[in-house]
């Protein structure tokens, strides 16, 4: 039985927020608590258009608010493209450990094939957010992807933080957690010939952040960078974080994408978390990642 069930129905009653019809683009959700598929853009010609850009940017802005992930199918960009369109939401973010594409550092080099010793992106996390002000959010532009499988989940870590009980959101408060990016990324891309760097970002964060665009409050600890909780004991800590991770991987939160060849996602580090699926051994995944750099959680 799921933790969350009950006879007094469901512990986590989610609320749509119904804000004004959309003018400029079309939103369909995949989920009534996260994803949304939207049409009527054209992101190369948005990128390249100012005078018809600034009314349809805003409606994507408020259509990433309201979703937390939201999805483009049908996109056919160029990197430079590709990258103005992350120039939008901010600056840039620099991986510190991925190969990168075209010779520009804020283009990541996303790809996995039949000789591939792995694939990005396997377990629940957010992306780096072992940095000091970890990534604002993510835009994946997959080029090339299997006849079958390959799909990316994403779950809402505001909901996540809504479904713990009031004692349990008392415990977390205030409560910080390390974030280490070293055992992660030693020699994850050597298999590219990337050379390790003398060392890797770690930070500390809080276990719950507040979201400073909505003001709303995420759990914001994940399997891939945290290492323990701050200030109490390490076998209480590898309880909690261990409780806190299956909750909030509960498929209640989460959408889940079926990618197709030149479709692209976007999605808020903020207040998700995303896992993907390398399920299509031995066929290929490729495409590439602009990430906007972000503030340091509070």
């Amino acid at each position: 039985m799921s933790s969350l069930a009950g006879k007094q129905g469901p512990r986590y009653r989610h609320t749509a927020e119904d804000g004004a019809p959309y003018e400029t683009i079309a939103v369909e959700k995949l989920t009534p608590i996260i994803g949304a598929e939207i049409t009527g853009v054209d992101i190369g010609q948005l990128v390249s258009d100012a005078a018809r850009s600034n009314q349809q940017m805003d409606e994507i802005h408020r259509a990433l608010a309201e979703n937390l992930v939201i999805f483009f199918r049908n996109q056919t960009i160029t990197p430079k493209q590709h990258l103005a369109f992350g120039h939008k939401f901010g600056e840039l973010h620099f991986h510190p450990a991925a190969p990168h594409e075209d010779e520009d550092p804020a283009l990541m080099k996303i790809y996995a094939d039949k000789n591939s010793p792995r694939a990005n992106g396997e377990g629940w996390h957010s992306d780096v957010s072992c940095d000091l002000e970890p990534p604002m959010g993510s835009i994946l532009y997959i080029k090339q992807c299997p006849p079958r499988g390959g799909d990316t989940l994403f779950a809402n870590m505001y909901a996540a933080y809504e479904a713990l009980s009031d004692r349990m959101k008392a415990y977390l408060d205030g409560l910080t957690a390390l974030h280490d990016g070293e055992p992660i990324y030693r020699g994850l891309y050597a298999n590219y010939g990337v050379a390790d760097r003398p060392s890797y970002p770690s930070a500390e964060h809080p276990v719950v952040r507040t979201h400073p665009v909505t003001g709303k409050k995420a759990l914001y600890v994940n399997r891939g960078f945290v290492r323990h909780i701050n200030g109490i004991p390490r076998d209480e800590s590898d309880a909690m974080l261990a409780y806190l991770y299956q909750h909030a991987e509960n498929p209640l939160f989460q959408c889940r994408f079926r990618w197709t060849e030149n479709a692209i996602a976007f999605w808020d580090n903020r207040c998700t978390q995303h896992r993907a699926m390398w399920d299509y051994w031995p066929h290929t995944r490729s495409g590439t990642r602009v990430t906007v750099k972000g503030e340091r959680p509070v």
